[in-house]
């Protein structure tokens, strides 16, 4: 069976069960446990599968990006957590970019009596809870703003952090994968393009249901990151893979 019939096959299976283990596709297939991890690392690289613990399931395309006030309902503990490890990785008298996001809320939560920080940011709902509670200098990078999701977007909110210098930039996302980030909508690629040239370090912050899911735009490959805070373990072939490419991973587990 040839390299395309394999993945075809890889695909089917997956449709059909959901999620497919490793023993069975080699027994499926009648090839050798190399000949499976190199086809699901291709079609992972393809935004097909995603690796879990022990098998592969299907990417979780998603369409549309949920709304501010959705997304804070969603792993409320886990975020918590994110946000505290998050705000460890500050030295003092930094300057930071909060990305627009729910997780990056719980980092400003954190950090609210910080004085000796400056805080860039594209988020409104931050940068209101910054300016009703915290004490470090606040920038807002303006720009078109989206209702739906309380925040500024497209190249004029780029353009508005064109011209600092960061020290972290702390970047959130909807979906992740070995490939790297990406969003349904086009208009949010811009800010997180820029980063990592006006950013010393890029850390992602992502809850565990953020990992394996796709979506149309590539905003970031993952090899811009330096470290990924999230809350829970990762399956063992993506962490080795996390590891191989210098990327440090810190899970609250």
């Amino acid at each position: 069976m040839i390299p395309i019939e394999r993945h075809e096959a890889i695909l089917s299976v997956v449709a059909e069960k959901g999620i497919a283990t490793i023993n069975e596709l080699i027994e499926l297939l009648d090839v050798s446990h190399m000949t499976i991890r190199r086809d699901l690392q291709k079609l992972e690289k393809q935004g097909k599968v995603i690796t879990v613990s022990g098998g592969v399931k299907a990417a979780e395309r998603l369409s549309t990006e949920l709304s501010h006030k959705v997304k804070e309902t969603i792993n409320e503990d886990g975020k918590r957590l994110i946000g505290a490890l998050a705000a460890q990785e500050i030295p003092e008298n930094s300057c930071i970019f909060l990305d627009s996001g729910t997780t990056t809320l719980a980092i400003a939560r954190q950090i609210k009596d910080r004085e000796d920080l400056t805080i860039i940011t594209n988020d409104f709902i931050i940068m209101y809870y910054l300016i009703e509670n915290g004490r470090g200098k606040l920038i807002h990078t303006g720009g078109t703003v989206c209702n739906k999701t309380n925040c500024s977007i497209g190249e004029s909110a780029a353009r508005g952090i064109e011209n600092y210098l960061i020290d972290i930039a702390f970047v959130s996302t909807a979906s992740w994968g070995i490939k790297g980030i990406s969003t349904p909508t086009e208009d949010r690629v811009p800010i997180k393009r820029i980063l990592p040239d006006v950013s010393k370090r890029l850390i992602l912050v992502a809850d565990n249901s953020k990992y394996g899911a796709v979506a149309t735009y590539l905003a970031l490959p993952i090899s811009v990151f330096d470290t990924i805070i999230t809350d829970k373990s990762l399956p063992t072939d993506i962490t080795m893979m996390l590891h191989n490419r210098n990327i440090t991973l810190i899970t609250a587990e």
